[in-house]
């Protein structure tokens, strides 16, 4: 286990930030002394949980967020600060709405049938200026821009800063590119184990609007923030693996579109939730709307309006490549 007032000596850390996502999204935290980690790591940080987006009411005990101190992470920015994700608890047990907590049930239970889930995820984001409300180069005007090379070279100091933060952090990053509109953009690392990814996930966010400040700019993950824009989606790739023999129980060369009979079960399990999944993958007004928005500048809204699946086909709700 991971001492993370060793850490915070060994690394010069001054400062923890104990943070936890709630449903809606939003990053949460508390900026500890690296003096006071002990303490924190052993028993929590305090929260009033109605304050945040936890389906609590004011008449709810303290909760108490946790540090899971494999997951910490000294700001490559800043470096007298460390991040570190954390397990919201109350009164002694997992708070069990909390993202955190309901993926770790899963993963759990995966884990029972000999299965482990990873996943990749394609975060996009603009970049916009400080006020938020245009995006921040003016010469950003192709009617299809994604992929522009010249537009994601005007913007080369933020997205290298932060590939460069990737590649130092160990996470594989392989692309970089503008995506489909003016001002907008997408990084990729390599995937992980669910949760790794999942808190990899979360950082990357922080660490994204922290360097867009840095350079004078507003970075914004949120679904639609420009009308007649395409809007900011965030692909997960999920594959199951074996956990005794190290394969991929998706597989099967011998089926179609390569997909064995428990990724079709899978899949079949998306399908029959898809609507009920909205409220997680769609859970603002703002990202719901974009189910079956009208056409972008660019074309397309790359939004899925119906529950279907396919092979290599980008139109459909479910993608399975290859």
């Amino acid at each position: 286990m991971i001492d993370l007032a060793a850490f915070a000596r060994e690394k010069g850390v001054k400062y923890f930030m104990i943070s936890y996502t709630d449903l809606f999204g939003a990053q949460r935290a508390k900026l500890v002394p690296a003096s006071a980690i002990a303490e924190m790591q052993a028993d929590g940080a305090g929260f009033a949980g109605f304050a945040t987006h936890l389906d609590l009411t004011p008449a709810h005990p303290d909760m108490l967020a946790v540090p899971d101190a494999p997951s910490v992470i000294q700001l490559p920015w800043k470096r007298d600060v460390a991040w570190v994700a954390s397990n919201c608890v109350m009164e002694g047990s997992d708070l069990a709405q909390a993202p955190r907590n309901v993926l770790s049930r899963l993963i759990a239970e995966a884990a029972e049938m000999g299965l482990e889930v990873k996943t990749g995820v394609e975060p996009e984001f603009f970049l916009l200026t400080p006020d938020g409300l245009a995006i921040s180069d003016a010469a950003d005007t192709a009617a299809k821009p994604c992929y522009d090379q010249q537009a994601v070279m005007r913007r080369y100091d933020v997205i290298a800063e932060i590939c460069d933060y990737m590649l130092e952090l160990g996470w594989e990053p392989y692309q970089n590119d503008h995506e489909d509109a003016n001002g907008q953009f997408e990084m990729n690392w390599k995937y992980d184990g669910a949760m790794a990814t999942a808190d990899k996930h979360s950082f990357f966010k922080f660490m994204v609007k922290s360097v867009a400040e840095k350079h004078g700019l507003r970075a914004t993950f949120m679904p639609k923030p420009i009308q007649g824009l395409t809007g900011n989606g965030c692909h997960a790739h999920i594959s199951v693996w074996d956990s005794a023999t190290g394969r991929n129980a998706f597989a099967d060369d011998t089926k179609e579109l390569g997909l064995s009979d428990s990724g079709r079960a899978f899949l079949g399990g998306i399908m029959k939730h898809a609507s009920a999944l909205a409220v997680i993958t769609n859970p603002t007004v703002n990202s719901y709307k974009r189910i079956n928005a009208p056409r972008t500048l660019s074309g397309a809204t790359w939004a899925p309006n119906t529950v279907t699946w396919t092979g290599n086909n980008r139109t459909h709700m479910v993608r399975v490549p290859g």
